[in-house]
Protein backbone atom coordinates (compact mmCIF):
# COMPACT_ATOMS: atom_id res chain seq x y z
CA UNK A 1 0.00 0.00 0.00
CA UNK A 2 3.06 2.13 0.03
CA UNK A 3 2.71 5.74 -1.82
CA UNK A 4 6.09 6.23 -1.89
CA UNK A 5 7.62 5.33 -5.52
CA UNK A 6 11.27 6.84 -4.49
CA UNK A 7 12.52 4.58 -2.16
CA UNK A 8 15.99 3.52 -2.76
CA UNK A 9 16.71 -0.19 -3.67
CA UNK A 10 18.92 -0.91 -0.68
CA UNK A 11 17.67 -3.96 0.32
CA UNK A 12 15.98 -6.89 -1.63
CA UNK A 13 12.99 -9.40 -0.80
CA UNK A 14 9.07 -10.06 -1.27
CA UNK A 15 9.15 -6.54 0.45
CA UNK A 16 11.09 -4.22 -0.50
CA UNK A 17 10.11 -5.45 -4.48
CA UNK A 18 6.65 -4.85 -3.96
CA UNK A 19 7.53 -0.93 -2.73
CA UNK A 20 10.09 -0.32 -5.79
CA UNK A 21 7.50 0.14 -7.91
CA UNK A 22 5.06 2.41 -9.10
CA UNK A 23 2.82 3.00 -6.26
CA UNK A 24 -0.18 -0.18 -6.28
CA UNK A 25 -4.00 -0.21 -6.44
CA UNK A 26 -5.63 -0.45 -2.68
CA UNK A 27 -6.30 -4.44 -2.47
CA UNK A 28 -9.81 -4.77 -2.91
CA UNK A 29 -11.41 -7.56 -0.94
CA UNK A 30 -12.22 -10.76 -2.52
CA UNK A 31 -15.31 -11.99 -4.54
CA UNK A 32 -16.51 -14.79 -2.61
CA UNK A 33 -19.60 -17.50 -3.15
CA UNK A 34 -21.23 -17.14 -0.02
CA UNK A 35 -20.18 -20.87 0.70
CA UNK A 36 -21.34 -22.84 4.44
CA UNK A 37 -17.00 -22.57 5.10
CA UNK A 38 -16.71 -20.62 7.86
CA UNK A 39 -15.09 -16.98 7.42
CA UNK A 40 -11.69 -15.91 8.44
CA UNK A 41 -11.69 -14.47 11.34
CA UNK A 42 -9.25 -11.26 12.01
CA UNK A 43 -6.99 -11.60 15.02
CA UNK A 44 -4.71 -9.95 17.11
CA UNK A 45 -2.32 -11.16 19.92
CA UNK A 46 -3.82 -9.98 23.58
CA UNK A 47 0.19 -10.13 24.78
CA UNK A 48 3.57 -9.14 23.30
CA UNK A 49 5.16 -6.22 21.20
CA UNK A 50 2.84 -4.76 18.39
CA UNK A 51 4.34 -2.20 15.79
CA UNK A 52 1.29 -0.82 14.87
CA UNK A 53 1.00 0.29 18.50
CA UNK A 54 4.89 2.04 18.48
CA UNK A 55 4.55 5.48 19.03
CA UNK A 56 6.57 9.27 20.22
CA UNK A 57 3.18 11.09 22.12
CA UNK A 58 1.63 9.65 25.16
CA UNK A 59 -2.01 9.63 25.39
CA UNK A 60 -2.17 12.36 28.23
CA UNK A 61 0.31 14.80 26.29
CA UNK A 62 -1.24 14.21 22.58
CA UNK A 63 -4.93 14.22 23.69
CA UNK A 64 -5.79 11.54 21.91
CA UNK A 65 -7.31 8.50 23.37
CA UNK A 66 -5.49 4.86 22.98
CA UNK A 67 -8.24 3.53 21.50
CA UNK A 68 -7.66 5.82 18.32
CA UNK A 69 -8.06 3.57 16.10
CA UNK A 70 -10.69 1.08 17.79
CA UNK A 71 -12.70 -1.11 15.17
CA UNK A 72 -11.30 0.46 11.86
CA UNK A 73 -9.92 -2.04 9.59
CA UNK A 74 -6.06 -1.44 9.37
CA UNK A 75 -6.41 -1.02 5.15
CA UNK A 76 -8.67 1.52 5.67
CA UNK A 77 -7.28 3.59 8.13
CA UNK A 78 -4.05 3.11 6.16
CA UNK A 79 -5.67 4.17 2.72
CA UNK A 80 -7.23 7.40 4.88
CA UNK A 81 -3.95 8.13 6.42
CA UNK A 82 -1.88 8.23 3.18
CA UNK A 83 -4.65 10.84 1.20
CA UNK A 84 -2.66 14.56 0.59
CA UNK A 85 -3.42 17.00 3.36
CA UNK A 86 -0.38 18.95 2.22
CA UNK A 87 -3.20 21.73 1.61
CA UNK A 88 -4.52 21.97 5.34
CA UNK A 89 -4.33 24.75 7.84
CA UNK A 90 -1.16 24.35 10.14
CA UNK A 91 -3.40 23.69 12.78
CA UNK A 92 -4.73 20.93 10.99
CA UNK A 93 -1.95 19.64 10.31
CA UNK A 94 -0.06 19.89 13.58
CA UNK A 95 -3.44 17.47 14.69
CA UNK A 96 -2.49 14.96 12.19
CA UNK A 97 1.07 15.04 12.50
CA UNK A 98 0.16 14.18 16.17
CA UNK A 99 -2.30 11.37 15.06
CA UNK A 100 0.73 9.65 12.96
CA UNK A 101 2.79 9.96 16.34
CA UNK A 102 1.15 9.03 18.66
CA UNK A 103 0.92 5.98 20.82
CA UNK A 104 -2.23 4.15 20.12
CA UNK A 105 -3.63 0.69 20.56
CA UNK A 106 -3.57 -1.30 17.00
CA UNK A 107 -6.52 -1.63 15.08
CA UNK A 108 -8.12 -5.08 15.64
CA UNK A 109 -7.19 -6.81 12.86
CA UNK A 110 -3.66 -5.65 12.70
CA UNK A 111 -2.42 -8.63 13.28
CA UNK A 112 0.78 -7.86 14.72
CA UNK A 113 1.91 -7.15 11.46
CA UNK A 114 3.29 -3.00 11.21
CA UNK A 115 0.95 -2.21 8.22
CA UNK A 116 -0.12 0.62 9.88
CA UNK A 117 2.98 1.61 11.20
CA UNK A 118 3.99 1.45 7.16
CA UNK A 119 1.64 3.58 5.95
CA UNK A 120 2.20 6.41 9.42
CA UNK A 121 6.05 6.12 8.45
CA UNK A 122 5.30 6.36 4.72
CA UNK A 123 2.71 9.45 5.33
CA UNK A 124 5.79 11.24 7.47
CA UNK A 125 7.97 10.64 4.64
CA UNK A 126 5.61 12.23 2.29
CA UNK A 127 4.96 15.58 4.41
CA UNK A 128 9.31 15.48 5.02
CA UNK A 129 8.54 14.61 9.36
CA UNK A 130 12.10 12.45 8.80
CA UNK A 131 13.66 12.79 12.05
CA UNK A 132 9.82 11.82 13.46
CA UNK A 133 10.02 8.44 10.98
CA UNK A 134 13.44 8.02 12.05
CA UNK A 135 12.25 8.10 15.75
CA UNK A 136 9.04 5.76 15.10
CA UNK A 137 11.47 2.95 13.14
CA UNK A 138 13.84 3.03 16.14
CA UNK A 139 11.28 2.15 18.46
CA UNK A 140 9.72 -0.58 16.31
CA UNK A 141 13.04 -1.79 14.96
CA UNK A 142 14.37 -1.78 11.46
CA UNK A 143 14.65 -5.76 11.67
CA UNK A 144 11.97 -6.40 8.11
CA UNK A 145 13.56 -5.14 4.46
CA UNK A 146 10.30 -2.37 4.21
CA UNK A 147 11.54 -0.83 7.40
CA UNK A 148 14.98 -1.11 7.21
CA UNK A 149 14.68 0.05 3.54
CA UNK A 150 12.71 3.43 5.01
CA UNK A 151 15.51 3.73 7.69
CA UNK A 152 18.35 3.53 4.78
CA UNK A 153 16.39 6.46 2.41
CA UNK A 154 16.19 8.84 5.87
CA UNK A 155 19.93 8.01 7.11
CA UNK A 156 21.20 9.27 3.30
CA UNK A 157 19.28 12.24 3.55
CA UNK A 158 19.75 13.47 7.17
CA UNK A 159 23.53 12.77 6.54
CA UNK A 160 23.67 9.17 8.70
CA UNK A 161 24.65 7.17 5.87
CA UNK A 162 27.65 5.45 7.44
CA UNK A 163 25.48 4.52 10.38
CA UNK A 164 23.32 3.08 7.74
CA UNK A 165 25.75 1.37 6.04
CA UNK A 166 27.17 -0.21 9.37
CA UNK A 167 23.62 -1.60 10.29
CA UNK A 168 23.57 -3.11 6.57
CA UNK A 169 26.90 -4.71 6.80
CA UNK A 170 25.98 -6.32 10.64
CA UNK A 171 22.55 -7.95 8.95
CA UNK A 172 23.22 -9.54 5.99
CA UNK A 173 19.64 -11.09 6.25
CA UNK A 174 18.63 -7.67 4.71
CA UNK A 175 20.28 -8.79 1.69
CA UNK A 176 22.04 -5.08 0.35
CA UNK A 177 21.14 -4.68 -3.35
CA UNK A 178 24.05 -4.30 -5.41
CA UNK A 179 24.17 -0.13 -5.39
CA UNK A 180 23.81 0.02 -1.64
CA UNK A 181 26.71 -2.34 -1.64
CA UNK A 182 28.56 -0.63 -3.68
CA UNK A 183 27.98 2.76 -2.14
CA UNK A 184 28.51 1.17 1.75
CA UNK A 185 31.12 -0.91 0.12
CA UNK A 186 32.58 2.87 -0.49
CA UNK A 187 31.91 5.39 2.46
CA UNK A 188 33.52 1.87 4.50
CA UNK A 189 36.82 2.77 2.57
CA UNK A 190 36.24 -0.41 0.33
CA UNK A 191 37.48 1.02 -3.22
CA UNK A 192 38.19 -2.12 -4.72
CA UNK A 193 35.85 -4.02 -3.23
CA UNK A 194 33.34 -1.84 -4.39
CA UNK A 195 34.90 -1.31 -7.70
CA UNK A 196 34.81 -5.75 -8.49
CA UNK A 197 31.31 -6.01 -7.56
CA UNK A 198 30.12 -3.26 -9.67
CA UNK A 199 32.81 -4.96 -12.66
CA UNK A 200 31.25 -8.48 -11.99
CA UNK A 201 27.45 -7.43 -11.54
CA UNK A 202 27.76 -5.67 -14.85
CA UNK A 203 29.75 -8.58 -16.45
CA UNK A 204 26.73 -10.68 -15.45
CA UNK A 205 23.95 -7.67 -16.55
CA UNK A 206 22.66 -7.72 -12.93
CA UNK A 207 22.75 -3.49 -13.44
CA UNK A 208 21.44 -1.44 -15.95
CA UNK A 209 23.27 1.00 -17.82
CA UNK A 210 22.46 4.29 -16.45
CA UNK A 211 22.95 2.74 -12.60
CA UNK A 212 26.53 1.08 -13.99
CA UNK A 213 27.70 4.73 -15.19
CA UNK A 214 26.80 6.67 -11.93
CA UNK A 215 28.20 3.99 -9.90
CA UNK A 216 31.55 4.38 -12.01
CA UNK A 217 31.81 7.88 -12.00
CA UNK A 218 31.00 7.75 -7.97
CA UNK A 219 34.08 5.23 -7.80
CA UNK A 220 36.09 7.18 -10.11
CA UNK A 221 35.05 10.17 -10.80
CA UNK A 222 38.78 11.56 -12.35
CA UNK A 223 38.48 8.49 -15.08
CA UNK A 224 35.23 9.70 -16.76
CA UNK A 225 35.84 13.56 -16.53
CA UNK A 226 35.57 14.10 -20.28
CA UNK A 227 32.62 11.93 -20.10
CA UNK A 228 28.97 13.41 -20.00
CA UNK A 229 27.15 12.50 -16.88
CA UNK A 230 24.19 10.29 -17.07
CA UNK A 231 20.83 12.20 -16.38
CA UNK A 232 18.86 12.06 -13.32
CA UNK A 233 16.83 8.67 -13.44
CA UNK A 234 12.67 9.07 -12.45
CA UNK A 235 11.88 9.43 -9.81
CA UNK A 236 15.53 10.24 -8.18
CA UNK A 237 15.92 8.22 -5.26
CA UNK A 238 17.73 9.05 -1.93
CA UNK A 239 21.03 6.99 -2.79
CA UNK A 240 20.55 8.21 -6.48
CA UNK A 241 20.69 12.13 -5.10
CA UNK A 242 23.77 10.90 -2.82
CA UNK A 243 25.25 9.87 -5.90
CA UNK A 244 24.91 12.79 -7.91
CA UNK A 245 26.31 14.88 -4.72
CA UNK A 246 29.20 12.92 -4.52
CA UNK A 247 30.55 13.36 -7.99
CA UNK A 248 29.76 17.48 -7.78
CA UNK A 249 26.70 17.05 -9.65
CA UNK A 250 23.61 17.90 -6.96
CA UNK A 251 20.17 17.94 -8.08
CA UNK A 252 18.40 20.60 -6.74
CA UNK A 253 15.61 19.38 -4.00
CA UNK A 254 13.01 22.37 -5.16
CA UNK A 255 11.45 20.22 -7.38
CA UNK A 256 11.76 16.78 -5.52
CA UNK A 257 9.32 15.26 -2.73
CA UNK A 258 9.71 17.42 -0.15
CA UNK A 259 11.84 14.66 2.23
CA UNK A 260 14.75 15.68 0.04
CA UNK A 261 14.77 19.27 1.59
CA UNK A 262 15.92 17.29 5.01
CA UNK A 263 19.66 16.85 2.22
CA UNK A 264 19.96 20.72 2.20
CA UNK A 265 19.22 22.46 5.45
CA UNK A 266 22.89 21.52 6.79
CA UNK A 267 25.57 23.41 5.83
CA UNK A 268 26.82 21.33 3.16
CA UNK A 269 24.52 23.38 0.84
CA UNK A 270 24.51 26.90 0.27
CA UNK A 271 22.63 29.43 2.00
CA UNK A 272 19.79 29.97 -0.45
CA UNK A 273 19.40 25.72 -0.58
CA UNK A 274 19.21 25.65 2.97
CA UNK A 275 16.73 28.55 3.36
CA UNK A 276 14.41 27.07 0.69
CA UNK A 277 14.29 23.44 1.98
CA UNK A 278 13.87 24.80 5.66
CA UNK A 279 11.03 26.74 4.72
CA UNK A 280 9.46 24.19 2.98
CA UNK A 281 10.00 22.02 5.88
CA UNK A 282 8.76 24.57 8.09
CA UNK A 283 5.48 25.39 5.95
CA UNK A 284 4.78 21.49 6.54
CA UNK A 285 4.92 21.70 10.22
CA UNK A 286 7.60 19.14 9.98
CA UNK A 287 10.73 21.17 11.75
CA UNK A 288 10.20 23.93 14.52
CA UNK A 289 10.41 27.34 13.36
CA UNK A 290 14.04 28.74 15.25
CA UNK A 291 15.43 26.63 12.49
CA UNK A 292 14.32 29.39 10.29
CA UNK A 293 14.90 32.28 12.20
CA UNK A 294 18.44 30.93 12.96
CA UNK A 295 18.99 31.01 8.78
CA UNK A 296 17.15 34.16 8.22
CA UNK A 297 19.81 35.76 10.34
CA UNK A 298 22.66 34.27 9.78
CA UNK A 299 24.13 36.52 7.67
CA UNK A 300 23.59 39.62 5.41
CA UNK A 301 21.74 38.94 2.06
CA UNK A 302 24.25 40.03 -1.22
CA UNK A 303 21.79 39.34 -3.58
CA UNK A 304 18.20 40.44 -4.86
CA UNK A 305 14.89 38.38 -5.18
CA UNK A 306 11.97 36.60 -3.72
CA UNK A 307 13.92 35.06 -1.61
CA UNK A 308 16.31 37.82 -0.02
CA UNK A 309 13.80 40.31 -0.17
CA UNK A 310 12.15 37.60 2.55
CA UNK A 311 15.40 37.71 4.30
CA UNK A 312 15.73 41.14 4.34
CA UNK A 313 12.14 42.40 5.53
CA UNK A 314 12.58 39.48 8.06
CA UNK A 315 16.11 41.13 9.09
CA UNK A 316 14.92 44.17 9.37
CA UNK A 317 12.25 43.35 11.55
CA UNK A 318 13.93 41.34 13.99
CA UNK A 319 16.27 44.27 14.51
CA UNK A 320 13.26 46.38 15.41
CA UNK A 321 11.83 43.57 17.98
CA UNK A 322 15.41 43.38 19.39
CA UNK A 323 15.40 47.41 19.72
CA UNK A 324 11.74 47.32 21.63
CA UNK A 325 11.07 50.50 19.46
CA UNK A 326 7.43 50.76 18.24
CA UNK A 327 7.81 52.99 15.63
CA UNK A 328 10.60 51.09 14.38
CA UNK A 329 8.64 48.12 14.75
CA UNK A 330 5.42 48.98 13.55
CA UNK A 331 7.12 50.39 10.44
CA UNK A 332 9.38 47.17 9.85
CA UNK A 333 6.15 44.78 10.61
CA UNK A 334 3.80 45.37 7.04
CA UNK A 335 6.87 44.18 4.88
CA UNK A 336 8.05 41.46 7.19
CA UNK A 337 4.21 40.44 7.27
CA UNK A 338 3.47 40.27 3.44
CA UNK A 339 6.56 37.67 2.74
CA UNK A 340 5.70 35.58 5.52
CA UNK A 341 2.56 35.44 3.87
CA UNK A 342 3.96 34.87 0.15
CA UNK A 343 5.84 31.53 1.98
CA UNK A 344 2.75 30.86 3.46
CA UNK A 345 4.67 31.32 6.46
CA UNK A 346 2.27 33.06 8.77
CA UNK A 347 2.05 30.28 11.81
CA UNK A 348 5.58 30.04 12.07
CA UNK A 349 6.18 33.90 12.53
CA UNK A 350 3.58 34.11 14.61
CA UNK A 351 5.01 31.41 17.38
CA UNK A 352 8.26 33.35 16.67
CA UNK A 353 6.92 36.85 17.31
CA UNK A 354 3.36 36.64 18.50
CA UNK A 355 2.91 37.07 22.14
CA UNK A 356 5.99 39.82 22.10
CA UNK A 357 4.40 41.95 19.53
CA UNK A 358 0.79 41.73 21.36
CA UNK A 359 2.71 42.84 24.86
CA UNK A 360 3.57 46.16 22.51
CA UNK A 361 2.25 49.36 22.76
CA UNK A 362 1.98 49.90 18.63
CA UNK A 363 0.53 53.09 17.24
CA UNK A 364 -2.75 52.69 15.79
CA UNK A 365 -2.12 51.70 12.48
CA UNK A 366 -0.18 48.12 13.32
CA UNK A 367 -1.70 47.54 16.26
CA UNK A 368 -4.48 45.57 14.36
CA UNK A 369 -2.25 43.59 12.81
CA UNK A 370 -0.20 42.36 15.75
CA UNK A 371 -3.64 41.16 17.49
CA UNK A 372 -4.11 39.36 14.50
CA UNK A 373 -0.62 37.83 14.77
CA UNK A 374 -0.98 37.21 18.46
CA UNK A 375 -4.12 35.30 17.68
CA UNK A 376 -2.20 33.04 15.06
CA UNK A 377 0.08 31.85 18.25
CA UNK A 378 0.33 29.40 21.03
CA UNK A 379 -0.61 31.85 23.34
CA UNK A 380 -4.07 32.96 21.71
CA UNK A 381 -5.88 33.26 24.57
CA UNK A 382 -4.29 34.99 26.91
CA UNK A 383 -3.76 37.45 24.24
CA UNK A 384 -7.33 37.65 23.45
CA UNK A 385 -8.71 38.35 26.98
CA UNK A 386 -5.76 41.09 27.70
CA UNK A 387 -6.93 43.07 24.47
CA UNK A 388 -9.79 45.13 24.13
CA UNK A 389 -11.56 44.95 21.00
CA UNK A 390 -11.84 48.04 18.58
CA UNK A 391 -14.47 47.03 16.11
CA UNK A 392 -16.81 43.99 15.29
CA UNK A 393 -14.40 41.24 13.60
CA UNK A 394 -11.98 41.90 16.89
CA UNK A 395 -14.62 41.46 19.30
CA UNK A 396 -15.24 37.92 17.10
CA UNK A 397 -11.82 36.94 16.54
CA UNK A 398 -11.45 37.55 20.48
CA UNK A 399 -14.62 35.39 20.68
CA UNK A 400 -13.44 32.37 18.88
CA UNK A 401 -10.37 32.81 20.89
CA UNK A 402 -12.02 32.42 24.00
CA UNK A 403 -14.66 29.43 22.51
CA UNK A 404 -17.60 32.23 23.34
CA UNK A 405 -19.58 33.67 20.52
CA UNK A 406 -22.74 34.16 21.98
CA UNK A 407 -24.18 37.58 21.06
CA UNK A 408 -21.26 38.28 18.18
CA UNK A 409 -21.94 38.92 14.89
CA UNK A 410 -20.02 37.31 12.12
CA UNK A 411 -17.93 39.95 9.88
CA UNK A 412 -18.07 37.72 6.72
CA UNK A 413 -19.24 34.56 5.07
CA UNK A 414 -16.57 32.56 6.96
CA UNK A 415 -17.53 33.70 10.22
CA UNK A 416 -20.90 32.50 9.63
CA UNK A 417 -19.27 29.30 8.83
CA UNK A 418 -17.56 28.95 11.95
CA UNK A 419 -20.40 30.28 14.27
CA UNK A 420 -22.87 27.18 14.15
CA UNK A 421 -20.22 25.09 15.03
CA UNK A 422 -19.63 27.40 18.18
CA UNK A 423 -23.05 28.26 19.34
CA UNK A 424 -24.65 24.62 18.65
CA UNK A 425 -22.36 22.06 16.88
CA UNK A 426 -23.63 19.01 14.92
CA UNK A 427 -22.38 16.11 13.62
CA UNK A 428 -22.60 14.92 9.88
CA UNK A 429 -24.00 11.31 9.35
CA UNK A 430 -21.18 10.11 8.21
CA UNK A 431 -19.31 11.58 11.78
CA UNK A 432 -21.86 10.02 13.87
CA UNK A 433 -21.14 6.76 11.94
CA UNK A 434 -17.62 6.87 12.80
CA UNK A 435 -18.00 7.94 16.35
CA UNK A 436 -20.66 5.52 17.01
CA UNK A 437 -18.58 2.74 15.46
CA UNK A 438 -15.50 3.58 17.78
CA UNK A 439 -13.59 4.86 14.89
CA UNK A 440 -12.44 8.10 15.77
CA UNK A 441 -9.17 8.48 14.46
CA UNK A 442 -11.45 8.14 11.00
CA UNK A 443 -13.63 10.54 12.23
CA UNK A 444 -10.64 12.96 13.04
CA UNK A 445 -9.32 12.62 9.31
CA UNK A 446 -12.59 13.55 7.70
CA UNK A 447 -12.92 16.32 9.81
CA UNK A 448 -9.53 17.72 8.63
CA UNK A 449 -10.67 16.93 5.04
CA UNK A 450 -14.40 18.83 5.88
CA UNK A 451 -13.14 22.02 6.47
CA UNK A 452 -10.50 21.65 3.60
CA UNK A 453 -13.19 21.47 1.44
CA UNK A 454 -14.70 24.54 2.93
CA UNK A 455 -11.59 26.53 2.73
CA UNK A 456 -12.06 25.35 -1.37
CA UNK A 457 -15.66 26.85 -1.13
CA UNK A 458 -17.89 24.57 0.72
CA UNK A 459 -18.74 26.00 3.76
CA UNK A 460 -20.53 23.23 5.11
CA UNK A 461 -17.56 21.50 5.31
CA UNK A 462 -15.84 24.11 7.65
CA UNK A 463 -19.35 23.75 9.88
CA UNK A 464 -19.03 19.49 9.87
CA UNK A 465 -15.14 19.77 10.67
CA UNK A 466 -14.95 21.83 13.48
CA UNK A 467 -18.59 20.56 14.59
CA UNK A 468 -16.85 17.17 15.40
CA UNK A 469 -13.51 18.77 16.93
CA UNK A 470 -15.44 20.48 19.18
CA UNK A 471 -17.86 17.19 20.04
CA UNK A 472 -15.08 15.27 20.54
CA UNK A 473 -13.44 17.64 23.44
CA UNK A 474 -10.67 18.94 21.00
CA UNK A 475 -11.07 22.25 21.36
CA UNK A 476 -8.00 24.21 21.36
CA UNK A 477 -7.44 22.83 18.19
CA UNK A 478 -10.68 23.71 16.99
CA UNK A 479 -10.16 27.28 18.30
CA UNK A 480 -7.10 27.43 16.38
CA UNK A 481 -8.30 26.25 13.02
CA UNK A 482 -11.13 28.94 13.66
CA UNK A 483 -8.85 31.88 14.37
CA UNK A 484 -6.59 30.38 11.16
CA UNK A 485 -9.43 30.17 8.51
CA UNK A 486 -10.13 33.94 9.67
CA UNK A 487 -6.87 35.54 9.61
CA UNK A 488 -4.88 33.33 7.05
CA UNK A 489 -5.42 34.58 2.94
CA UNK A 490 -6.35 30.32 2.16
CA UNK A 491 -9.74 30.88 0.86
CA UNK A 492 -10.88 29.17 -2.21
Amino acid sequence: MSAIDWLSQSVSGPGAARSTSAPAKPAEPPITSGGALPVEVASTPLDGFSRDAVGLITPNVSGLPRNLWGNGLTDEISRAIIRDRMESLPALRQLFLTMLLAEADPPADSGGKGRLLQARIDKLLLIGGLEQAAALIDIAGDDTPDLFRRAFDIAILTGREDKACERMQKAPGLAPTLPARVFCLARGGDWDTAALTLTSAETLGDVDKGQTALLSRFLDPDLFEADTVPPPPNPVTPLDWKLYEAIGETIPTGRLPIAFAYAEIGPQAGWKAQIEAAERLTRAGTIAPNVLLGLYTERDPAASGSVWERVRAFQAFDAAMQSQDPARIAAALPAAWTRMQEAELEVPFAVLYGPALAALDLPPDAAPLAFRIGLLSPQFEQIARSHTPTDETERFLAGLALGQIEGLRPPDAMGRAIAPAFLDPVLSDEAQMLIGGMRLGEALLLSIEDIQRGVEGNPNGVTRGLSLLRKVRLENVARRTALELMILERRG
